[in-house]
């Protein structure tokens, strides 16, 4: 007599999904959706049993809770090996056969699955799915095999992949038979599964309005769906979260509960390179930065967005701020940190006499913009660059949408912005004096806002002369140095000009990345905060004050400045020169300190998109901007020069159309970031 094959179905499932956490649990019509799911495996005839295999840790408490409540088998393995997990599911519940299901497919067919365990034992087969061409929708993924070729892949598996996707050995290995149950018309391009949030309205959907034993069949052929909710996820790619990293899968997170999935538009992934940039960072130290897989890589782009010119981490920076907050960073009184880094700014600015504080650039600038409204008694301002999100700036865009396209965005949206402040900004292009003068005389001017420098350096006395027409007609100067300020010197950039403004504002580089920002200028014009209601209770925590101290004491020791002017001098030269030696059109523009190139080609985003791509894969976080710091040595500016002279070459091939720049881009074309001209 031959002994029955035992055939036992292991749902694959956890509480910690990255992407759509919770999901399991996810309330479909009241019951929990995977226990929708298990009830439909329930009605397979050919299993015989059924496995929960979920990872042993806290995180899954609750799951573990529901399934012993209602009585379902549990087995507790590895969170990451997954292989291993199924395997010692398999060994405890004396397994023969296994049908592996994963809790993110809902609408799963129990006829489907009888079909796939029945032909596996017919043929005598070691593996069988409908995944290896996929021809059902997504979300009916199923596969079948015999614990013999699970044990084998256990103990022979020994890539990280293979391990946390179960059956990729198995289905890879020649020696085992294999076999692929196609469907008759090919649905693969429909989704029936549930990745992120947003699949759950049509599992809602369905188990509400379908009777109980409905078929996937019926939700593909049901013309409401189509028109409802098929178009939704179209952009979704079949089992893309198998290979997309965890990265990206906390960023497909972020967008569906935070509005525009970060706090910072610079930091959008999608700037840099669409479903494949790490996204967040575990760690940071010097220029290297490690992801949340812990992946280790070299930062040549923006060090923290200019923040840090001393590198992450700073030990002895750290030091003191761990010092500090030993002994609280907050309390009823406030900290006297306020005034020694108040005292040192004046020190290194001597035509300075007063200073207020803030957290961010944006608080700073709309501060600066308050007190020198209130000295003039005029609220019309003149701007030339970038100077944050506040009102006060996006109202330029209120007169002509096309006013800040050459300092920040094209086409920016300036909704909220009340209209009120239609007519009180004006910007102005860099070196332009002879459209400022127009304006100042036009315009009733009581403040001109300006970055000292951007990407391009003043002609003809440009700064003097702002300066001196500024003093003529009893208009307030602000130099917003929120990026230049402690990089290309030692203090204001506005120093290396001789030109002094009556307020100038830092930020960004002067706490090497905590959040501190100083507004400082002419006792007259600061004193108006006594007279303009200007306050904030996080402005007075004390680690802002002690970074800042600490950080300003230790650029002035090492020189920083000296540093980082060498090393982007040198990398600009290795740009120009580059590009000359592959006959590519190239702007290389910006300080020493701040340097970045453009391509002059149609086709610049895309190889915008390239560079990050091909960086990337090197372990290099890069782009067309480079914020050096102290820590990038000879060594690692070296190594980047090494792989970017052969994207520079790539690139000059597509040029020459001996290569075609679209059979080489492996994701979409990033998006456009800020349009600086200034």
């Amino acid at each position: 007599m031959v002994k029955k094959l035992k055939t036992t179905i292991i749902l694959q499932a956890r509480e910690d999904s990255i992407r759509f956490p919770g999901k399991v649990l996810y309330p479909v019509s009241g019951i929990p959706l995977i226990l929708r799911i298990l009830k439909r495996l329930k009605k397979s005839r050919l299993k015989d049993d059924i496995v929960v295999a979920i990872p042993n840790n806290k995180q899954n408490t609750k799951l573990e809770k529901i399934l012993r409540k209602n009585k379902y088998k549990i087995f507790k393995g590895s969170q990451q090996n997954v292989l291993k997990r199924y395997y010692g599911a398999a060994t405890k519940y004396k397994a023969n056969i296994i049908v592996r299901i994963t809790a993110d497919c809902p609408f799963c067919d129990p006829k489907l699955i009888d079909k796939l365990i029945k032909i596996l034992i017919d043929k005598n087969l070691d593996y069988i799915s409908n995944t290896i061409n996929p021809t059902y929708p997504d979300g009916l993924d199923t596969e079948v095999f015999t614990y013999k070729v699970l044990k084998e892949a256990n103990r022979k598996a020994k890539k990280i992949y293979d391990k946390e996707h179960v059956t990729p050995y198995i289905k890879n290995n020649k020696n085992y038979k294999k076999y692929n149950l196609q469907n008759n018309i090919n649905l693969s391009k429909f989704r029936l599964t549930v990745d992120e949030k947003i699949d759950i309205e049509l599992v809602q959907f369905v188990f509400k309005n379908f009777k109980d034993n409905f078929s996937w069949e019926e939700i593909i052929k049901s013309k409401i769906i189509h028109k409802i909710f098929f178009n939704k996820v179209k952009s979704n790619q079949r089992d893309e979260g198998a290979t997309m990293p965890l990265g990206q899968k906390m960023w497909r997170r972020a967008k569906n509960i935070i509005p525009g999935g970060t706090m910072l538009f610079s930091k959008n992934p999608d700037l840099f390179l669409p479903k494949k940039w790490p996204s967040y960072f575990n760690k940071a130290k010097d220029c290297y930065i490690w992801d949340l897989e812990n992946k280790k890589y070299l930062d040549m782009s923006f060090m923290g967005v200019g923040t840090n010119v001393l590198g992450y981490a700073n030990s002895n920076i750290d030091k003191q701020v761990i010092k500090s907050i030993k002994n609280s960073n907050m309390s009823t009184l406030n900290s006297n940190y306020e005034i020694f880094l108040a005292e040192k700014l004046i020190e290194i600015h001597k035509w300075a006499e007063m200073v207020r504080f803030a957290r961010t650039g944006g608080e700073a600038n709309s501060i600066a913009i308050r007190l020198a409204r209130a000295f003039t008694k005029k609220d019309n301002v003149a701007v030339c660059g970038y100077h944050g999100w506040h009102d006060w700036y996006l109202s330029s865009n209120l007169t002509n949408n096309k006013n800040l396209e050459q300092h920040l965005l094209p086409n920016l949206s300036i909704k909220g912005v009340p209209k009120k402040l239609k007519g009180t900004v004006y910007p102005f292009k860099y070196n332009d004096f002879n459209y400022l003068k127009k304006i100042i005389k036009q315009k009733k001017i009581g403040v001109i806002k300006m970055e000292v420098v951007r990407n391009i350096m003043p002609k003809n006395n440009f700064l003097k002369r702002v300066r001196k027409i500024a003093t003529e007609n009893n208009i307030v100067l602000i130099f917003d140095e929120c990026t230049t300020g402690f990089r290309g010197t030692y203090g204001g950039l506005h120093k290396v000009f001789g030109v002094n403004p009556d307020l100038a504002i830092f930020g960004k580089a002067i706490g090497n990345g905590y959040a501190i920002n100083a507004i400082i200028g002419r006792k007259k014009i600061m004193n108006m905060a006594n007279q303009s209601f200007i306050s904030s209770t996080f402005w007075t925590e004390k680690i802002g004050y002690v970074a800042g101290l600490a950080t300003i004491k230790e650029m002035e020791k090492i020189r920083s400045w000296e540093k980082v002017n060498s090393i982007g001098k040198k990398i600009k030269k290795f740009w120009s020169d580059s590009a000359k030696k592959n006959r590519l059109k190239i702007n290389v523009q910006g300080m020493d300190s701040l340097p970045s190139f453009t391509i002059i080609s149609q086709d610049w985003q895309k190889y915008k998109t390239l560079i990050s791509q091909e960086l990337l894969k090197k372990n290099i976080l890069g782009s067309n901007v480079f914020y050096p710091s102290t820590k990038h040595t000879q060594k690692i500016t070296k190594k980047y020069i090494i792989i970017m002279q052969k994207i520079f070459k790539l690139i000059s091939l597509c040029e020459k159309k001996k290569i075609n720049i679209n059979n080489i881009l492996e994701t979409p074309i990033a998006i456009s970031g800020f349009k600086r001209l200034n």
